[in-house]
């Protein structure tokens, strides 16, 4: 596989050759007429592209992500940053490419893989098994068709299937699972003296040093520049919308959407995969027929089905459960399986069925009619699904027309908040770490307010997602330019400034001198005792000591390795103005051979994930330099 690689990454010559002959055209503005003016998407990848809706819906994800995962405590304003929105590009520019390294080298990922991903995603699940209504149910409300789903699971799964091919294959050596077990297992026993932060010696600091001062760092001491805004807001949450429908509008949805309760026939069902092998040459396939045909002959002989799948299946999702596939329903597996499937007697097994992934020996164990909910069974949710659509369809075209009269007026809110039915708000003074309640604590909201358009060109500002289907627009109502605070109000704050500086640079220079004396010979020990200060010994100590400052063992285990009889040391800042003098006695490897056999197997396994990890990133890196992604950082937004 690694020769094919190397084959196909050669071919991609002409595209980086092409690639540096735009580069040069942007040395000459020529960049600017086709990218600026004409290019809307974030990122191009070869012919492909990456649309704004498309990173829009990617990001909106990983918020949904973020908040599930973080709850309550999690701080929309680390989504503001743009090094996030440009790690989440980056992942979409990562799955593309790698797609097309799956085309180029024939990897493909069966159904069977597909249809074990969607029965085990929890959503589609009731009491811990895959509910066929349940899935139907699901998509239908989101709008979305099994064939579609299918694509985006077989879309994740691909994603994965080369690096994670690559990841397998790393090998770890015994000699290396000793030497990292040597240095994990290391310890180290050194001593040290801590000198603790020094008082200040001299507390006084007279106004022409703090007017000094105050005029060398003006900078830290600014009121910064402030912005009040106008906005207009629009909340699908918050829109009076009737949601009482009538009996009539309810029967005519469940006329429309009938289908969404209806339950269709649904099949019980039990599989053997026999896959075929080498590269699906048609004596591979032979071999592969000639296995299954004599496995339909044992099962017809009066073999267990269940056993015989345990045995032979080479579907490893369904064998260790007898090839139980559970009850299926026409579109849930290729039209192959399906077919022959829904042709199938109960209690009875079918030939040899040739499928994309090879062939499949099916057993109908029970089948179950459709059935049709009926109206009141349903109108509940009906009613309730009315409720959501509604307000949505409201929503949809109030900020339709709300989008296009503030861009025919870019000068004013007024006019579209009448004509939309909605009142312009106002905010208080704020900065551009925004304002700690109301619109303007939105980080999107504070951005906007200092963009250009808005800040410097006085125009309405673009729509501003504020989260689902919830919009805002804003415009400047008042600046207030940055300026420096009085002297009166921070003289104290840079008096304290000034004695801090002090005793840190007391501190350090403390620290040194008495490390240029360890340095020349003079004892540890002899130190401490003109100091009257503890030496603290400490012996055997690994890496994840406790009771111990951390940046101390760190920079222990940073040092050079030590010979007997022949200490080094260092000094070592310990936060707070404080150090310490540290001599390193003596280094003691782990000793392998005294672990057993499940922490090396750990150990291994701890390798392999790092070493996998890395030989994945350059993988990827290399596609990467060879297909020379082009972004468009102002569409990153």
């Amino acid at each position: 596989m690694l020769s094919r690689l190397r084959t196909i990454l050669k071919s991609w010559v002409g595209i980086a050759v092409l690639g540096l002959i735009l580069i040069g055209f942007s040395f000459f503005g020529i960049e600017s007429y086709f990218v600026s003016q004409s290019d809307a998407s974030v990122a191009r990848i070869g012919d492909q592209e990456i649309s704004q809706d498309q990173f829009r819906d990617r990001f909106n994800d990983y918020r949904q992500n973020m908040i599930r995962q973080q709850g309550e405590g999690f701080d929309s304003r680390l989504l503001d940053s743009p090094l996030v929105r440009r790690q989440v590009l980056d992942s979409m520019i990562d799955e593309r490419i790698v797609l097309d390294a799956n085309e180029k080298l024939g990897v493909r990922v069966p159904d069977t893989r597909v249809r074990e991903a969607i029965m085990e995603i929890p959503a589609f699940q009731r009491d811990g098994k895959f509910d066929p209504e349940q899935y139907r149910a699901l998509l239908s409300m989101q709008g979305m068709s099994s064939r579609a789903l299918e694509q985006d699971i077989r879309t994740s799964i691909a994603t994965r299937e080369l690096p994670m091919s690559l990841y397998a294959t790393t090998f770890v050596t015994d000699a290396e699972v000793d030497t990292y077990l040597r240095l994990r297992e290391q310890k180290r026993d050194f001593s040290f003296v801590r000198l603790d932060k020094p008082a200040a010696a001299d507390e006084t600091v007279s106004d022409e040093e703090i007017k000094t001062f105050y005029d060398a760092h003006q900078s830290d001491y600014m009121n910064p520049e402030q912005v009040a805004l106008e906005y207009l807001e629009l909340d699908a949450a918050q829109l009076k919308v009737e949601l009482d429908p009538s009996e009539a509008v309810l029967r005519e949805r469940y006329e429309n959407e009938k289908s969404r309760f209806t339950t269709e026939e649904q099949r019980l069902a039990s599989h053997i995969l026999v896959k075929v092998g080498g590269s699906g040459g048609p004596d591979e396939q032979k071999q592969a027929l000639t296995k299954a045909e004599g496995i339909v002959k044992r099962l017809r002989e009066g073999a267990s089905f269940a056993d015989v799948a345990k045995q032979e299946s080479d579907d490893l999702g369904s064998r260790n459960q007898g090839g139980d596939l559970g009850w299926l329903e026409k579109g849930m597996t290729d039209p192959a399986f399906e077919t022959a499937l829904f042709a199938l007697a109960p209690k009875t097994v079918s030939d040899p069925v040739l499928g994309s992934d090879g062939y499949h020996i099916i057993e109908l164990r029970d089948t179950r009619p459709g059935d049709v909910r009926s109206f009141e069974e349903v109108r509940t949710e009906l009613a309730a699904e009315y409720a959501e659509t509604e307000r949505e369809r409201v929503y949809n075209e109030k900020s339709g027309r709300l989008v296009d009269l503030v861009y025919q007026d870019p000068s004013s809110l007024q006019n579209a908040a009448q004509e939309v039915g909605l009142e312009v708000g106002r905010t208080g003074l704020f900065s551009r770490d925004g304002a700690p309640e109301g619109i303007a604590a939105n980080p999107a909201v504070a951005r906007a307010a200092f963009s250009d358009a808005v800040l410097i060109e006085g125009h309405n500002s673009e729509a501003i997602d504020l989260g689902p289907n919830h919009i805002a627009f804003v415009r400047l109502a008042e600046r207030k330019p940055a300026e420096a605070k009085p002297l009166a109000d921070v003289s104290a704050q840079i008096k304290a400034r000034i004695v801090a500086e002090r005793v840190a640079a007391a501190a350090k220079q403390r620290a040194d001198e008495l490390f240029a004396r360890i340095e020349k010979g003079e004892p540890l020990s002899a130190l401490a005792g003109e100091l009257k200060l503890e030496v603290s010994e400490q012996k055997a100590i690994g890496r994840n000591a406790v009771n111990l400052d951390a940046a101390l063992v760190q920079a222990v285990f940073a040092m050079p390795r030590v010979e007997e009889g022949k200490p080094a040391f260092r000094s070592v800042a310990l936060g707070d103005d404080a150090y310490a003098l540290v001599r390193l006695d003596k280094v003691v490897d782990g000793d392998p051979s005294a672990l057993d056999a499940a922490t090396r197997e750990a150990a291994r396994t701890t390798l392999q994930q790092g070493q996998g990890y890395l030989a994945t990133q350059d993988f990827v890196a290399a596609l990467r330099s060879e297909v020379k992604p082009v972004i468009n950082e102002k569409n990153l937004n």
